[in-house]
């Protein structure tokens, strides 16, 4: 499985992506960020699905920027890498399927273009479609979804700043990681300044977030403890002398 996560906000965008891939029983690291810089822009992609369709896609990619003319804005990079999404699936999508593989390649990519008035981020789905993610829901995530998406949906709005935006995502991932065997370290970051047209990278080991990790943790602990109960002493009250003892224990 992939933890990939986009995040777009007012200042700029911000990409997460695990780097485990679990082939049967084996586990190996690969990047699953991408980034190009243009003359006329930046673009950076994560993708989760066939390890071999991210990698024939990204080079068809590559190869079509470096031989073609830099796209002014990104919604045309993003059908570039639509079009060669449709093109790998007429080359290996009956293969897989007669192999029992699924043709189940996802795609985030973000940036800005010098055509664009400001920094966008969109989803592209096997078929080749896609959409924008906009303010509303200011971010999504690609492979593993269900760890993350509580601590993302009661934090993040679009008026927050980079930042906080790449401080959520951290704990997005953490809160997979925990809970999912197949998303792990290292972490790839990517972090777009509105205007800029330049990426900044870095890859985060295990050691690097330990401490927020832990951190994180007893504050979840130290939040329930601190919880109200007023609403659960009717329930206390109800329990035999032997429960209320244990109770009591289990909140020092």
């Amino acid at each position: 499985m992939t933890f990939c996560l986009g995040i777009t906000v007012e200042d700029g965008l911000v990409g997460l992506a695990d780097t485990r891939i679990t082939a049967g029983n084996e586990m190996t690291t690969a990047q699953k960020l991408s980034t190009y810089e243009t003359q006329s822009g930046a673009v950076f992609f994560m993708t989760s699905g066939l390890r071999s369709l991210r990698d024939k896609v990204a080079t068809y990619f590559e190869e079509a920027l470096e031989s073609g003319p830099p796209p002014d804005k990104l919604y045309k990079a993003v059908n570039l890498f639509a079009d060669l999404v449709r093109r790998v699936a007429k080359e290996d999508k009956e293969y897989l399927d007669a192999s029992g593989l699924q043709f189940n390649i996802h795609t985030i990519m973000g940036g800005q273009f010098s055509a664009d008035a400001t920094h966008k981020l969109f989803l592209i789905y096997p078929q080749g479609n896609w959409v924008e993610i906009t303010s509303g829901t200011p971010y999504h995530i690609i492979g593993e979804t269900g760890y993350g998406k509580p601590v993302l949906d009661r934090t993040l709005k679009h008026a927050d700043s980079i930042h906080f935006a790449l401080k959520v995502g951290c704990l997005a991932f953490d809160s997979t990681r925990i809970s999912a065997a197949d998303v792990d370290f290292p972490l790839d970051v990517v972090v777009y300044s509105k205007g800029s047209f330049s990426l900044i990278e870095h890859r985060f080991e295990q050691n690097d977030l330990a401490h927020i990790s832990t951190w994180w943790q007893e504050r979840l602990r130290a939040g329930v403890h601190a919880l109200p109960s007023e609403w659960i002493d009717a329930i206390a009250a109800s329990l035999s002398p032997s429960s209320r003892k244990l109770h009591s224990k289990t909140e020092d």
